[in-house]
């Protein structure tokens, strides 16, 4: 039987926090370097490194494995429906001029 697609899904993932995952676990339990790792899964090696810093920290609080946390990439494009933080523009300053 022919599992190449069974392997790519782990080898190449495509969804963000799997792909986090396969990296953490690349480095923690197979032991690559961070520079392979982060070859291997398309992150630059400085995001790999706050990446395992962070991985770390949380391990080390007792937290749970911060696979959750988003990341400047996932950022969620302008004009998602998401409320701004911007105040009303109807809201006006009460000193003269204003």
């Amino acid at each position: 039987m022919d599992d190449q697609l069974c392997r790519q899904f782990f080898l190449q993932p495509q969804e963000t926090f799997q792909r986090r995952y396969e990296a953490l676990r690349a480095y923690f339990l197979d032991g690559l370097p961070l520079a392979q790792v982060a070859d291997r899964f398309g992150y630059r090696l400085s995001s790999l490194k706050s990446m395992v810093c962070r991985f770390r920290a949380s391990c080390g609080n007792g937290g749970p494995p911060p696979f959750s946390f988003r990341t400047d990439a996932d950022a969620l494009p302008a004009g998602d429906g998401v409320p701004s933080q911007m105040a009303p523009s109807h809201l006006r300053s009460r000193t003269p001029g204003g």
